[in-house]
């Protein structure tokens, strides 16, 4: 046997672990941020929200890692008008559907703990009006194309 004092090769595979600790949710918020070492405020609009973090689209682009202090406005919501929180991009899109729109993830870094409240509030009632997306499998027989 020629293979016989050879060391086995170690096979690798790829898996795609889902790294979010919290469910996302489809929102559209208008947002303000700005630079952390900044006064300028900018408007944009939230495109999904969680525990964690916020997905942005936005009119210019970032930089991953940049801190930012965001203000999220909550119109619809009698009891809660807007949440202050201070977050870092983790990462960034080029233009997303025509030029000069952005997309970037926003993990929070600071938010004060009667806000979590009330945001974590806000995502429960989404929850109930979002029920999570099943994918129903389609059987062999079916031949719908």
């Amino acid at each position: 046997m020629a293979d016989e004092g050879k060391e086995p090769k170690p096979q690798y595979g790829i898996v795609n672990f889902e790294r979010r600790r919290s469910p996302r949710f489809s929102v559209d918020l208008p947002i303000e941020y700005s630079r952390i070492e900044d006064s300028e405020k900018n408007p944009a609009r939230a495109g999904n929200a969680s525990e964690g973090g916020l997905m942005l689209f936005l009119g210019q682009k970032l930089e991953v890692g940049q801190s930012l202090k965001i203000k999220i406005f909550f119109h619809s919501e009698p009891r809660l008008h807007s949440l202050e929180v201070k977050g870092k991009v983790a990462w960034t899109e080029i233009p997303f559907a025509r030029e000069g729109d952005y997309r970037c993830g926003v993990q929070f870094t600071q938010i004060a703990s009667e806000d979590l409240a009330q945001l974590r509030q806000f995502l429960d009632h989404l929850s109930t009006i979002q029920p999570p997306r099943r994918i129903v499998p389609r059987s062999q027989g079916d031949s719908h194309s």
